[in-house]
C-alpha cells in the first residue's frame, strides 16, 4: 500500500486526491438514465419489460411475471441451512431492537394560557426499497432497509431487485420471507427506480426510495428526488482506521481488505501515529491479498484507492480523518472511547480492536446503509427517520392569541400581507 507521511512536502496534494475518492461521473450517465426514466413515466409496464429484456436478458411474458411469488420466497426460506436461518433471525432481532430505540415520538406541550404546541410523527404510506440482486445478492441489505421501514410503521413495502436471466438469489428470497415482504418485483437498475417513483400498471408509486446501487441507480435516485424522497446518493464503499502502536497489523490489514474486496472503486485508508506499524500493515496486506476469493478486485482497490498515512500525533490523525469523513471508521487505539468526542464526521464508528467493520454490516444492530464520499459531514445512516415525516401541531387559545397576536399582525403588516394581518386582528377584536 502507498504510505504517506503528513510531514512530507507533497502530502497535501496526495491527501486532496483521497478527498476526491467518492466522486461519481453522474453527469456522464444522466442522459441515458433520464431517457430510461422518461420511457417508464410515459409507457409504464411496456417500457419496463423492454428495459428488462435489454439489461437483464429476459423478457416477461406478462405483467404477472414481474412479481415474485410468496410461495417461492417461503420455499427458499425452508431450503436454507438451519444455522444460517438462525443467524438471519438473530440479525433481524438485533436490527429491529436497535431501530426501535431510534423512534421519535409525537408530543404536545400545553402553555399556561391554554395554547398547545407539538409535533406529530407519521410514517409514509408506501416505501420502495432497492436491493442489488442477481447471483451476488446481499440479504443483509434487505434486512437493513426493510426493518427500519417496518419499525417506522410503513404499511406497504415494495422491493425491487434485478433478476439477470430471470434468476434470483435464493438467500435473498429467504430473507424476504423472513421479513414478511410480499411485494417483490424482478426489476433492477434505473428501471426499478423509475417504476417506484412514477408507478406502473403493476408496481405502485411509492413515497420514499431507499437502498444501495450502482451509478445508474444513484443517478436515477437523484433525478427522481422531488417526485419522491430518497435516502442518499451512495457511492463506493470505504473504511477509515485510526490506529496507534498498540494495534495489531493483521487485524488492520484484513479490515482494510474487508472494504477493498467490495469494489475496485472502494477506498481503504489507515491513519496511524506509528511508522513501523504502517510498514507492517502494508506488508501484511500484500500477504493477505493472495488468500482472497476476490483478489483481483481487492488488489485494484488497494492499489488505486488505498493509502496509509503516518502522522506526528493522534490529534493530527483525528483531524485528517474528520476531513475524510469515512463511511466506516474503526478506532483501534489503547483507549478508543476517549477519542469519541473528537470524532465529528463518520457514518459508523467502531471502537476497539474487537469491533471490526463487518460486525456492523451484518449483525450488531445499527444500519449499514451509510453516507459515503465525505457526505458523513452532513448526512446520517439510514434509519426510521427516512420513513417518517413530521407535522407541526398548533392550537391557540383565546388568551394565547391576545398575548402574541398584536406582534404577529405587526410583522404581517411589515411584509405587506394585509389578509394575513386581518386574519389575526379580526380575532383580537373578538
Amino acid at each position: 500500500m502507498k504510505i504517506f507521511y503528513s510531514s512530507d512536502d507533497t502530502f497535501e496534494e496526495n491527501f486532496n486526491e483521497l478527498l476526491e475518492r467518492g466522486k461519481m461521473d453522474i453527469e456522464g450517465v444522466t442522459n441515458i438514465v433520464s431517457s430510461l426514466l422518461k420511457e417508464i413515466q410515459t409507457d409504464g409496464n411496456i417500457a419496463l419489460k423492454s428495459q428488462i429484456a435489454k439489461f437483464d436478458r429476459w423478457e416477461p411474458k406478462d405483467d404477472a411475471q414481474l412479481l415474485v411469488s410468496t410461495e417461492d420466497m417461503a420455499k427458499a426460506y425452508e431450503n436454507i441451512d438451519s444455522k444460517l436461518r438462525d443467524a438471519l433471525h438473530l440479525a433481524y432481532n438485533r436490527i429491529e431492537s436497535y431501530h426501535q430505540k431510534l423512534m421519535p415520538q409525537t408530543w404536545m406541550d400545553k402553555e399556561d394560557n391554554g395554547t398547545i404546541l407539538g409535533q406529530k410523527v407519521t410514517a409514509v404510506d408506501r416505501a420502495g426499497l432497492y436491493i442489488p440482486g442477481g447471483k451476488a445478492a446481499y440479504p443483509s441489505s434487505l434486512l437493513m432497509n426493510v426493518i427500519p421501514a417496518q419499525v417506522a410503521g410503513v404499511e406497504e413495502i415494495v422491493v425491487c431487485t434485478p433478476a439477470p436471466d430471470n434468476e434470483l438469489n435464493e438467500l435473498l428470497l429467504a430473507a424476504c420471507h423472513l421479513c414478511k415482504v410480499t411485494k417483490v418485483y424482478k426489476v433492477g437498475g434505473a428501471s426499478a427506480i423509475g417504476a417506484m417513483a412514477y408507478g406502473t400498471e403493476t408496481i405502485p408509486k411509492v413515497d420514499v426510495i431507499t437502498g444501495p446501487g450502482n451509478i445508474f441507480v444513484a443517478t436515477a435516485k437523484k433525478l427522481v428526488y422531488g417526485e419522491v424522497n430518497i435516502d442518499m446518493i451512495a457511492g463506493p464503499s470505504e473504511i477509515g482506521i485510526l490506529a496507534d502502536e498498540s494495534a495489531r497489523e493483521d487485524y488492520l490489514a484484513i479490515d482494510l481488505l474487508s472494504q477493498a474486496e467490495h469494489d475496485e472503486m472502494a477506498s481503504s485508508i489507515l491513519i496511524t501515529t506509528d511508522g513501523e506499524l504502517a510498514n507492517k500493515v502494508s506488508d501484511k496486506v500484500e500477504e493477505l491479498l493472495g488468500t482472497l476469493s476476490r483478489e483481483e478486485i481487492a488488489r485494484k482497490s488497494i492499489s488505486e484507492r488505498g493509502a496509509i498515512i503516518v502522522t506526528s500525533d493522534i490529534n493530527e490523525a483525528i483531524e485528517l480523518m474528520n476531513e475524510i469523513a469515512p463511511e466506516h471508521l474503526e478506532v483501534v487505539t489503547k483507549e478508543p472511547m476517549t477519542l469519541l468526542d473528537s470524532i465529528k464526521h463518520a457514518g459508523a464508528i467502531f471502537l476497539g480492536e474487537n469491533t471490526p467493520e463487518p460486525i456492523g454490516d451484518y449483525i450488531a444492530g445499527p444500519n449499514h446503509t451509510l453516507p459515503t464520499g465525505g457526505t458523513a459531514k452532513f448526512y446520517s445512516p439510514l434509519s426510521v427517520d427516512n420513513f417518517l415525516k413530521k407535522s407541526s401541531i398548533i392550537s391557540m387559545s383565546k388568551q394565547g392569541m391576545k398575548e402574541i397576536g398584536q406582534q404577529c399582525a405587526m410583522i404581517a403588516n411589515t411584509e405587506g400581507l394585509t389578509a394575513h394581518e386581518e386574519s389575526v386582528r379580526i380575532r383580537l377584536r373578538g
